[in-house]
């Protein structure tokens, strides 16, 4: 099926959702890949983290409209990155859909999670008691998940390691709508205000972020927990 929803969020900010139907082959059939990267595909296991993989640069191609060679690296954090050209770049997948974000002017962050029950078991891991307290109980699956989403998607933005969801990143109270806008905040040496918008994809919650607004010096020190790694199985 390839591109399944595109949205424009200014003129030079936007993020696309493929829905992956193709197989591997027919994927890498549409890239231009180098040593460095083919290297890398064949050290990923076959399956769905190759589709997400070839998927994601799919879709990047499409929303840069380019038949150029795409440079895109990760720096040593994780965080990918493009040499030549000058857009800010955010990545994520879940099960039969992936998503990118791209900005020419602004950092982004974009994370998409296919919803299911299992979130209640491991919300008090990445939700602060503060936060557990504004969730409806009408809609406790999809609020857990957008904010979920909301948190992953400032980390992706920040592309530091040592970040707590818990208690680094911190969600203003919000009425969980289906779609929407809420402030959050990250309070790690410096604090940075976000404006994180969510929306219902299907069966997927969709949570990005696109720039942010320093705060001020807080001092905190960083705390060591892998809280993106709750849901690595997708």
């Amino acid at each position: 099926m390839g591109l399944a929803y595109h949205k424009q969020i200014d003129s030079k900010t936007s993020f696309a959702v493929w829905k992956i139907e193709e197989s591997a082959e027919d994927l890498y059939s549409r890239l231009q890949l180098n040593d460095r990267e083919n290297a890398y595909l064949d050290r990923l296991n076959s399956g769905k983290r190759n589709l997400h993989w070839l998927s994601t640069r799919n879709l990047l191609r499409k929303m840069l409209n380019t038949s150029l060679y795409i440079d895109c690296q990760v720096d040593d954090h994780g965080k990918p990155y493009l040499i030549n050209f000058p857009h800010h770049i955010s990545f994520s997948h879940s099960f039969d859909y992936a998503a990118v974000m791209i900005s020419e002017d602004k950092p982004v962050g974009i994370d998409i999670e296919l919803v299911k029950s299992k979130i209640t078991r491991v919300a008090k891991k990445f939700m602060s008691p503060e936060e557990l307290a504004f969730i409806n109980s009408e809609n406790q699956i999809p609020h857990l998940y957008t904010c979920w989403c909301a948190k992953e998607a400032i980390y992706k933005l920040h592309g530091k390691p040592n970040v707590s969801f818990k208690d680094h990143i911190r969600l203003r109270p919000f009425d969980y709508k289906g779609e929407g806008c809420f402030q959050a905040t990250l309070k790690t040496d410096d604090e940075m205000s976000f404006d994180v918008h969510y929306e219902c994809f299907a069966d997927y919650m969709i949570g990005y972020v696109a720039g942010f607004t320093p705060v001020n010096n807080t001092g905190v020190a960083s705390l060591p927990l892998k809280a993106n790694k709750l849901f690595d199985e997708k």
